[in-house]
């Protein structure tokens, strides 16, 4: 059996599509608001997944574009002590924590990484125009390959599709 490869390297003019990692995207952040006056606000850079779906992008049916944070899972584990060991990292392979997904190693060329932990908590919108500008601008980028990249939209929907009971069924004993 062959294997699936999971990631991709494409170039900078290619559309900007579902999977793609972007490194050092600026994202514009209010930090406060008061009655009449400006916000004020901040501009933090991550390094981001596309979220938002291909077909999308494509037919440019999007004005804002979602994005998630990503982190290799040593700096994960940096940020999230519970992580750095075993029983962390093993509940996020098999997608037990609510929030974040896994994703593998990226071994190609310039673009090696270890694991990856994709933030669903933290969501972006970013404008589709400065986003494919972006893309442009930094060239070469990695591209998550199907089915991963589905198995990554299936997780995100999961995430906000849960539904919290205020009476559950009680358990069989």
């Amino acid at each position: 059996m062959a294997p699936y490869p999971w990631y991709e390297i494409v170039g900078g003019d290619e559309p900007v599509l579902q999977g793609d990692f972007l490194a050092g995207c600026p994202v514009i952040s209010p930090t406060h608001t008061a009655a009449g006056e400006t916000v004020a606000t901040e501009v933090c850079e991550y390094d981001v997944v596309v979220m938002s779906q291909s077909c999308d992008l494509v037919e440019r049916k999007v004005d804002l574009v979602l994005v998630c944070p990503y982190w290799s899972l040593g700096d994960f584990g940096t940020r999230e002590a519970y992580f750095q060991g075993r029983q962390g990292r093993e509940q996020l392979r098999r997608g037990n924590v609510t929030g974040y997904h896994l994703l593998n190693r990226q071994e190609l060329e310039q673009f090696q990484s270890d694991y990856l932990v994709v933030d669903f908590r933290n969501v972006y919108g970013v404008p589709f125009s400065f986003l494919t500008d972006l893309a442009r601008q930094k060239g070469r980028r990695v591209r998550l390959l199907p089915p991963y990249r589905e198995h990554l939209s299936q997780a995100f929907a999961r995430f906000f599709m849960r539904v919290g009971l205020p009476v559950d069924i009680p358990a069989f004993r």
